[in-house]
């Protein structure tokens, strides 16, 4: 007998489900914890699904809502629903999947692929048949429903499909390839969709196949719909990467046709086109298949740059003063901690190296300038342009030709600079000083004669009317400013530093961050040819602090960082310590234990004491004791939810390893100085638990730190030997670069220390060490430490 709800309980979930859809968070929150007590009676899931499937008396939004509370149950616990309940969802979607709605079709599309993903695919074995049945329907809702379903599993359960024993494949695969000629463009656009999921992991199935899915692929090259168009240039782009063999008959055809794709109407094809380019770029035949396109080619990417009209509103492009506006949390990118300091590594006799210089390449530095609101890892305001659009695409393409063509480029891409670098309208010329610093890292020998006309065009350019002009100049400056440093009398080096001071003060929050980002890059390129300025840089950089909102404030500590790293010891003067302290300090009380900006703000402070060494003394007691602290209390959250996981949250260990550091720093700088604080806090026993830390982020900073506090003050680590040898000894594995890297430096701070009382450690570490020594491919750093 068929399952019939309860009338006044279907009523009840229902008013819940409408409810769930109020604006108001206390109403929702209430719902929440109602629907997760309903979760306890077996039934409910059976009413969402009838809610889903048969329930058209209610509104669609509803509807859908009720499938994916299902989706999301599905998802936790999926394997304790009762046998019949399973097998009713299952019938239920199967009866749904040509719904008259797009969107119900699209919930159950979603809900099928949600149980399939749990590992039902075996277990639904009348699935797959009966959905590529479904295909062959007269009626358009089944067939777009099936489909649409069939893409989700082909996305979230390829790898089952391909080494299932069925080998259901060897029928989907002909079957998708008859509908690339459709009638209907939803239909071809799913079609595509579904087998371009086999191309990277070269699918038997579709290798089979593979001159039937080109041919039915160069059909659909101008067809009418952008979804379709765009799934078409998704597949050129991976048969690139996966069967570039077929498609090098067809290259000169293909190229032309992605040159006429990447300038296509609909934005998101001009994007999937133009990751054409970057993934040629990576291939041998690159240079001499796109050599004769170039003339025809650079233009397209050019003119990709240009913002459009909607990304100038997006970026709110017409305000050039928004100092004073305070930034929102989602505006500021979440930040991970980058380690200065951690790579440790001992000078050699020729003079190379220092703390942070071998090994590990800071992490975080972006190859383009971000739009604003953006974030690294793709979470972006809703009002921001997408991390990953057209123009940074084309900027990336010209970026990796330029690394292929290297100065074979310049005949074709100087006149286009020249047009767009002096054009009247300002977008095209703000694409143009782009497309200069994309360029720069190729061709920068064949660039070098025209520097001295170009530096000083773009820092005039620092103080054009329009903020994004003035945004990206600073960041094309950034890209040539090693030029300007390595002339010996400063003619240019001087002005650039002084304009690029001006716009870390600009009133423009987009021209601070990029002027700030573009001269800590000076910074390192200039080291201590800064030392004459170092006067006019602190007090630019303090002023700073003064008007820089809480997002900016996290890239002048960077730049104050980058700075003592680069002028080290020129920077203990009283005159600078009393300038740049204060403004630190007050920060650094200012703000909670728990707050995320104290990672920057430590990182920059373990650069600034290990620079200023004996003139940060009378401000290193309170940051020592609030390192240490930041250190007891992650370990003791750690041990806390490892004994109660439900009780206790999972530490942030950021928190320890940016204290750790710190500390790095200031035993590094204060030397002997720092005994007396070791001496009186608990700093050996907590380094003792964080080196055997599970987080190999924590033992490297803790090896670390152990290697600079023996240099300091090894009579407070001598007694301590013995505990500590053999765990220096379990971290000799060269696959942990870095942690193996600081563990063998340590040991060797140790051994210059103990001298022959070393010898009763050797055969803890010995075998390790010939082991790396003779382990091929061993970094130059690691081998140089062992």
């Amino acid at each position: 007998m068929d399952w019939v709800p309860d009338a006044e309980a279907l009523s009840q979930i229902l008013s819940l489900l409408r409810e769930s859809q109020s604006p108001n968070t206390g109403v929702q929150q209430t719902v929440q914890q109602k629907l997760e007590e309903l979760n306890k009676f077996t039934d409910f899931n059976k009413y969402l699904i009838f809610v889903l499937t048969k329930l058209v008396s209610e509104d669609e939004p509803t509807r859908s809502l009720s499938g994916l509370i299902l989706k999301n149950n599905v998802k936790a616990h999926f394997h304790q629903f009762p046998a019949d309940v399973a097998q009713f969802i299952k019938s239920e979607c199967l009866c749904a999947v040509g719904d008259p709605s797009p969107l119900i079709r699209a919930t159950v599309g979603i809900l099928i692929t949600t149980i399939a993903s749990k590992g039902e695919l075996s277990s639904w074995p009348e699935l797959l048949p009966k959905l590529c049945d479904m295909l062959s329907a007269t009626d358009y809702n089944i067939c777009e429903g099936a489909f649409g379903a069939l893409q989700k599993i082909c996305e979230d359960s390829a790898d089952y499909l391909e080494k299932s024993p069925g080998q259901p494949l060897d029928t989907l695969i002909p079957k998708f390839l008859q509908f690339f000629k459709h009638s209907s463009s939803k239909i071809r656009s799913h079609a595509i969709a579904c087998v371009n999921q086999f191309i990277i992991s070269k699918t038997q199935a579709l290798m089979s196949n593979i001159d039937a899915f080109l041919e039915n692929l160069f059909h659909l090259a101008m067809d009418e719909d952008p979804d379709v168009r765009k799934n078409v240039c998704r597949a050129l782009v991976m048969l690139l990467d996966a069967h570039i063999a077929s498609l090098i008959p067809h290259m000169n055809n293909i190229i032309e046709y992605m040159m006429l794709r990447t300038q296509d109407s609909d934005d998101n094809v001009a994007l999937e086109a133009c990751e054409f380019w970057l993934s040629l770029a990576e291939h041998p035949i690159c240079k001499d298949a796109l050599r004769p396109h170039l003339p025809k080619l650079l233009p397209v990417l050019v003119r990709g740059m240009k913002y459009s009209e909607i990304d100038i509103i997006l970026l709110k492009g017409d305000v050039e003063e928004n100092e004073s506006v305070p930034d929102r949390n989602e505006d500021i990118r979440p930040r991970f901690h980058k380690s200065r300091h951690t790579i440790k590594h001992e000078p050699m006799e020729n003079g190379s190296s220092g703390a942070a210089s071998a090994g590990v390449p800071a992490v975080g530095t972006e190859d383009f300038p971000q739009d604003d609101n953006e974030s690294d890892d793709g979470m972006e305001d809703d009002t921001s342009l997408s991390d990953w659009n057209l123009r940074k695409c084309s900027a990336a393409a010209l970026d990796v030709l330029a690394s292929v063509f290297r100065d074979d480029m310049l005949p074709v891409i100087l006149p286009i600079l020249k047009e767009t670098l002096f054009h009247n309208e300002w977008e095209i010329r703000e694409s143009g000083i782009l497309a200069l610093g994309a360029i720069a890292e190729g061709c920068m020998s064949g660039m070098t004669p025209h520097l001295p006309e170009l530096i000083p065009y773009l820092i005039n350019c620092l103080t054009h009317k329009k903020a994004l002009v003035r945004s990206i100049t600073c960041w094309t400056l950034s890209r040539y400013c090693h030029w300007a440093v390595v002339l010996p009398d400063h003619t240019y080096l001087k002005p650039l530093m002084y304009e690029l001071l001006k716009c870390i003060l600009d009133s423009n929050k987009r021209v601070q961050e990029a002027a700030c980002s573009a001269f800590a890059t000076l910074e390192e390129e200039a080291c201590t040819e800064l030392v004459q300025y170092l006067g006019d840089v602190l007090s630019t950089l303090v002023f700073a602090f003064k008007k820089y909102q809480a997002k900016n404030l996290l890239i002048l500590y960077d730049a104050i960082g980058t700075l003592a790293d680069s002028v080290g010891n020129y920077l203990n003067k009283e005159d600078y310590i009393q300038l740049l302290m204060p403004p630190l300090i007050q920060k650094w009380n200012l703000l909670k234990d728990e707050d995320k900006d104290l990672f920057p703000l430590l990182e920059c402070l373990s650069s600034v004491a290990t620079a200023l060494q004996t003139g940060f003394l009378p401000y290193c007691g309170p940051v020592y004791q609030r390192c240490v602290s930041l250190v007891d209390q992650t370990l003791n959250q750690t041990l806390a939810h490892g004994q109660n996981p439900d009780q206790f949250e999972a530490a942030d260990k950021d928190f320890m390893i940016v204290s750790l550091d710190l500390l790095s720093g200031l035993a590094e700088g204060l030397n002997g100085h720092i005994g007396e604080m070791v001496q009186n806090s608990n700093i050996m026993r907590l380094l003792f638990q964080a080196m055997q830390d599970s987080m190999a982020e924590v033992r490297q900073s803790s090896f670390a730190l152990l290697g600079d506090l023996t240099k300091a003050c090894f009579q407070h680590v001598a007694p301590c030997i013995p505990e500590f040898m053999p765990i220096l000894g379990q971290n000799l594995n060269p696959d942990l670069i870095s942690v193996c890297n600081n563990a063998t430096w340590a040991i060797g701070e140790i051994s210059v220390k103990l001298g022959p009382e070393m010898n009763g450690y050797v055969n803890i570490v010995l075998t390790d060490l010939i082991f790396i020594l003779n382990k091929p491919n061993t970094p130059k750093t690691l081998l140089e430490n062992t």
